[in-house]
Parts: C-alpha cells; sequence; structure tokens
C-alpha cells in the first residue's frame, strides 16, 4: 500500500506539472487505475491510497473482483470498463460501471440501446490506424456518434490507445488529433479525452486528457498468469 501511496504521489506531481505546461488545471483530469491481471486485495490497496476510479479491460475479471470486495470498499469506487465489450455482454456489464470506454461498432450501440438504464460511454477511436487495435476510424466517429445518440446513449467523450513507442512525444499527435476529432463532432456534450496510459500519461495530458489509464505506473508490474 505504501508503494502505490508513493508512486501515485509521484505520478499526481508529473500530472500537475503537464497541466501546468499546458496551462491546464491538474484537477481536470482522472486517474484511472487500471487493475487488470492485479487480485482484489490490489483494488483494496488502491482505495486506501485513495484511488477510487478502477478501470478493468475484461468484463469477467471485473465480476471477479467487485463480488470478491467487502461492500463497504465497492461502494466507494467508480469502474470503469476500458477493454473491448462483446455485445452479448452489455446487459451483463452495465449496471456495474459507470462509464464504458470502449464503444467502437453499430452492433455495440444497439446492444446497449437494449439495455435499461445503460451508463454512460464513450467512443473508442482508432486514431494510429494500426492493424490490431479496435476503434472506429476518425472518419467515421461522427456517424457512430449519430448512431449512439438516435439510440439514447449518453457520449461523453473520446477514448484512444496510443502506439507503444520508447519516446513518449512519438505519440503526441495521436493525442492532438484525438482532441482535435472532439472539437470537429462540436457535441457539448462529447467533452471527455481518455488517452494517456503508464508510458505517455504526462504527454496526453498536455494535450487535453481528461482520463487518464495507469496501471503499472501505479501497481508495477503485473505478475505472471
Amino acid at each position: 500500500m505504501l508503494d502505490i501511496a508513493a508512486r501515485l504521489d509521484a505520478i499526481r506531481a508529473d500530472v500537475a506539472a503537464a497541466a501546468r505546461r499546458a496551462g491546464r488545471d491538474a484537477a481536470d483530469v482522472t486517474i484511472v487505475a487500471v487493475t487488470k491481471g492485479f487480485p482484489a486485495p490490489t483494488v483494496e490497496g488502491a482505495a486506501a491510497a485513495g484511488l477510487m476510479q478502477i478501470g478493468e479491460n475484461r468484463v469477467q475479471e471485473l465480476i471477479v473482483k467487485q463480488d470478491a470486495l467487502l461492500p463497504a470498499v465497492n461502494e466507494r469506487l467508480t469502474w470503469h470498463l476500458i477493454g473491448q465489450l462483446q455485445s452479448n455482454k452489455a446487459r451483463q456489464v452495465a449496471p456495474r460501471v459507470a462509464l464504458i470506454h470502449s464503444v467502437d461498432r453499430f452492433s455495440l450501440v444497439a446492444a446497449l440501446a437494449r439495455v435499461q438504464r445503460a451508463p454512460p460511454v464513450l467512443l473508442e477511436v482508432n486514431v494510429s490506424g494500426e492493424a490490431q487495435k479496435a476503434g472506429v476510424a476518425p472518419a467515421g466517429a461522427g456517424a457512430l456518434l449519430e448512431a449512439c445518440l438516435a439510440a439514447g446513449l449518453r457520449v461523453t467523450g473520446l477514448m484512444t490507445v496510443a502506439p507503444l513507442v520508447e519516446d513518449a512525444a512519438e505519440v503526441r499527435p495521436v493525442f492532438a488529433a484525438l482532441r482535435e476529432l472532439r472539437d470537429a463532432l462540436a457535441h457539448p456534450h462529447v467533452r471527455q479525452l481518455s488517452m494517456g496510459m503508464s508510458d505517455d500519461y504526462a504527454v496526453a495530458v498536455e494535450e487535453g486528457a481528461t482520463i487518464i489509464r495507469l496501471g503499472r505506473a501505479i501497481f508495477g508490474p503485473r505478475r505472471s498468469p
């Protein structure tokens, strides 16, 4: 727990410095602790260190951890699904999360539209165009947004996953492009930018990130399965 608290202090200092460089308020940046591959006690350690926003990549792993936590802990946490969501699991996960980061196709929009009280969503955009990555192409984001709105979904922003590079400055254009896409969509409720992970979050904050998704930077390397 002490390691988590110390790492979190360093991350918050980095975020504050990056926000100052960009003329932003660091309070506008939410840190989501990504607990993929870590057990439920790690989530408890994050909560004890003051991290209440928890992100999971897989629906089943999210459910297992939520069910393993004491209700008093769970009630304090806000859960995010940041990984790919299969349409047939939309109903299962919807009541368990406050935000879905990975809406990227019309079939998923249709599945979420059938869920009572679906949570707000972000549109996942494949800005870098990498074939192995999920996400709608930037040119298709407008049509996907319109489909979400027509289906009654609450779209609050955009998400992207940048390429893995040695120098974080190399992915600055990816983050800038997501910000520019959000501005071009010009929808008053589409303001969030979920971008930036452990290796590049400072650059993402400089380019306008409002949500950064951090795993290794907070918890250290994931254990082998």
